[in-house]
């Protein structure tokens, strides 16, 4: 039976992040970052990268890496969602990284030390990889992939062509922000004309499957870590919000709401722990895990989000308040590597239920 329980290493680091983050990435921080013209806080990206080493915890140390596993990693992504920092891991970190381990190209080496960033060119709603959208003649590229997450502050995009996976250097592609729902995370459409590309993998389905399972596995951490805020966060607010000379969480419906609520998080940790292991240990139950994962996941953050918008009141619905930046996430997350539905059909296939 498989240990799910957070081992002590596991606590440790989760410790180191969440300091980190409660000094350089409060509310009003990254309130006042993602106002700014520079969404995305490049400093605490490499305090993250760089002196926490967390860039490339499941790489070898031979490679760059810190010789974790992507338990590690679905740790931090738990930290990042409880504060909705504007940093580039999900692109870096998960699918860039997913999709270098094992090619044995040098640019892993530079993405694991954080010494480069990278992000793999496809669409942040992908599910499964294929219609590729950039054609190759030779190693010259040209074509547009659109909604591309942390693309505006890499240094290297992993293309996907049907020649293999190739690595641009970021600076010769025209990238354009898109207008993105959550502002934490800048979505960028990428255009390739003539751009010199290096040939990474031969085999680029390979390559973006792996990667895209991998981000569906890790990104139900992240929605834990919303929902997991979201959730102690209304509670400690109805504990002190006093209405009709009342505290709000004495009524009976308020408690129910929430006591429901605290059901769900419990049993998405459970989830998402389970595909954090599956794809740590290379179990063959991975594919079915990550669907599990994003059906279940997702629905519980955008729920913990909603809820944590209304029991706050009015202060729920201002600007000023956090909760629109976590429901955002929830919401943008909802709708990233495939939606809560997309990956129910994908679970009938895989478990062979009748149509």
């Amino acid at each position: 039976m498989t240990d799910l329980l957070y081992s002590e290493v596991e606590e440790e680091l989760r410790a180191s992040v969440r300091s980190l983050l409660a000094a350089r990435a409060g509310f009003e921080a990254v309130l006042a970052r993602v106002e700014s013209p520079e969404p995305v806080d490049l400093k605490l990206w490499r305090a993250l990268a760089v002196d926490l080493g967390v860039a490339g915890l499941p790489v070898a140390e031979a490679d760059g890496g810190a010789g974790a596993s992507w338990r590690e990693t679905a740790v931090v992504l738990e930290e990042l969602g409880r504060s909705v920092a504007p940093v580039p891991f999900l692109g870096n970190s998960v699918l860039a990284v997913a999709a270098l381990l094992g090619s044995g190209d040098p640019v892993l080496d530079a993405v694991a030390a954080g010494s480069r960033t990278a992000t793999l060119a496809v669409p942040l709603s992908a599910r499964a990889a294929g219609g590729w959208t950039v054609t190759a003649d030779g190693d010259r590229l040209d074509g547009t992939v659109t909604s591309v997450v942390d693309a505006g502050v890499a240094d290297v995009l992993l293309v996907p062509t049907a020649a293999g996976l190739h690595a641009v250097e970021a600076a010769d592609a025209e990238r354009v922000p898109v207008v993105s729902f959550d502002l934490t995370r800048p979505l960028t459409d990428v255009t390739l004309r003539g751009a010199t590309g290096r040939l990474v993998s031969a085999d680029a389905t390979a390559a973006v499957d792996r990667a895209l399972t991998a981000g569906a596995a890790l990104l139900a951490s992240e929605q834990l870590g919303v929902a997991e805020w979201c959730l102690t966060t209304t509670v400690e607010y109805v504990k002190t919000r006093r209405q009709f000379a009342r505290q709000v969480g004495s009524y009976q419906a308020i408690k129910h709401r929430l006591a429901d609520l605290w059901v769900s998080v419990t049993e998405a940790r459970a989830v998402a722990r389970y595909a954090a292991d599956c794809l740590a240990t290379g179990d063959p139950d991975l594919p079915v895990a990550a669907a599990v994962a994003q059906a279940f996941c997702s629905p519980v953050a955008v729920k913990a989000a909603e809820e944590c918008v209304q029991l706050h009141g009015g202060i729920g619905f201002t600007w000023e308040h956090p909760a629109h930046l976590y429901l955002k996430r929830a919401r943008s997350n909802a709708a990233s590597l495939g939606s809560a539905s997309a990956h129910r059909a994908a679970l009938a296939d895989l478990v062979a239920l009748p149509a």
